[in-house]
């Protein structure tokens, strides 16, 4: 199983992506931290769609990349990462 990408490894269009939804859906600097805590561990995710809740919002991805943010009462899809 992949290893998630830090931030700087991600492709230029994927990190705007994420700013734009960081932006939109309104994720603090808290959410942020618990996030950075998670990518520091290393964690392995799988290479289909998969995503991880951290209770006031989810990160979605496929394979290493992450892809997008939710909204806690979004629905994602793929594998719930642990």
């Amino acid at each position: 199983m992949p290893k998630i990408e830090r931030w700087d490894n991600l492709p230029e269009a994927v990190r705007n992506h994420l700013i734009d939804r960081l932006r939109d859906r309104a994720i603090t600097i808290a959410d942020l931290n618990q996030l950075r805590l998670w990518v520091d561990t290393n964690p392995e995710v799988p290479e289909a769609d998969w995503y991880k809740d951290f209770g006031s919002f989810k990160i979605c991805g496929r394979g290493a990349f992450a892809r997008t943010f939710l909204l806690k009462g979004q629905v994602a899809k793929g594998i719930k990462v642990l």
